[in-house]
Formats: structure tokens, sequence, C-alpha cells
């Protein structure tokens, strides 16, 4: 009983399904990060109930294709350790090409401009008026009149800068900042 116990936890595919189970996930995830990337960089700070369900199906939905039916303690290790790895990787790189991470993480986008929305780029963005003057509200902000500068960040976050605000100079760059 107890071997055969052991025998359960403890096996494993052969070498080939290994590297099956690497490749497969390794297209998963390179895949799902491209969706995620096109649906925007609201989706990934400001998440609603909708975006909630679409990571868990998603999630569910590519459960099985991870692994091809493989359901060995070794075969879901495997699977885990190569989505570790990538994620590493892709870290490392984009902290060693900058035009990767704008492509893949996105820019700071400027949403308001001294009072003045900039509808497009919201619309373009995916946010909406009403998450804009919440993001006021949450600065302490009751009109965009008082607003130097919005930005959405790549996190999905807004940041909101005063009129009254001194604005230091900054390296970092942001879609919409030179002229409007």
């Amino acid at each position: 009983m107890l071997n055969h116990w052991l025998g359960e936890v403890f096996s494993h595919p052969d070498l080939a399904g290994v590297l099956g189970i690497v490749a497969k996930t390794t297209v998963i995830y390179l895949s799902v990060l491209v969706g995620l990337r096109l649906l925007g960089a609201r989706e990934l700070g400001q998440t609603t109930a909708h975006d909630f369900v679409l990571v868990v199906v998603i999630a569910n939905a590519v459960q099985n294709a991870l692994v091809g039916g493989d359901n060995t303690l070794a075969g879901g290790l495997v699977s885990a350790l190569t989505l570790l790895i990538l994620n590493r990787l892709l870290t490392w790189l984009f902290t060693r090409f900058a035009w990767l991470e704008r492509h893949m993480v996105g820019e700071p986008v400027i949403l308001v401009a001294e009072g003045r929305p900039q509808w497009a780029r919201m619309q373009h963005e995916g946010v909406t008026r009403e998450e804009l003057l919440a993001a006021l509200r949450e600065h302490g902000m009751a009109e965009l009149d008082g607003v130097r500068l919005a930005v959405l960040e790549v996190d999905g976050t807004i940041s909101v800068v005063p009129r009254e605000a001194m604005v230091h100079r900054s390296r970092r760059r942001a879609r919409g900042l030179r002229a409007s």
C-alpha cells in the first residue's frame, strides 16, 4: 500500500514529456502575456469583477494545456518551474532592453494636462471619465481645473499632481507629455 502511494506521488513523465510540458508552458505563458498586454495598462492595477473572472477563466482554460493531461507531481512542478524561469527571464530582459519593456509593459500616459483632459488618450487606454474623477477625489481634488497633471501609470494606477505642486524634471518618458 505504501509503495503504491509513493509511486503515485513521485511518478513522473519521461524526458520527452518534460520537454513537451516546458514547450507548452512557454507558448501559453507568452500568449497570455501578450493578450493581457493588448488589454491595456488599466487592466493591471484596477481590477474589476469581470477582469478577475477573466484571469480565473484563463487560468482554468490553460491548466490542462500546460501539462497536456500529465497529472503527476513532477509534471506540475516542471510547469511551475518553467513559469518562474520565464518570469525571471522577462524581468532580466526588461532591465537590459528598455525598448522591450516599453512595448511589453508600456509607458505612463498623460490623461490630464494643465486641467485639460485628454479624452482620446483616455478612450484609447480604456479609462472612463468616472474613473478619472474617482482618482482625482482619491488625491483630494474636486475638479479638473486644479490638476496640473494626471498620469495613467504602467501599473494601472492614476497619479495626480495638483497645480500648486512643484514639479521636478524627470527622465522617464510619458506618452503625450510633449505637444498635445
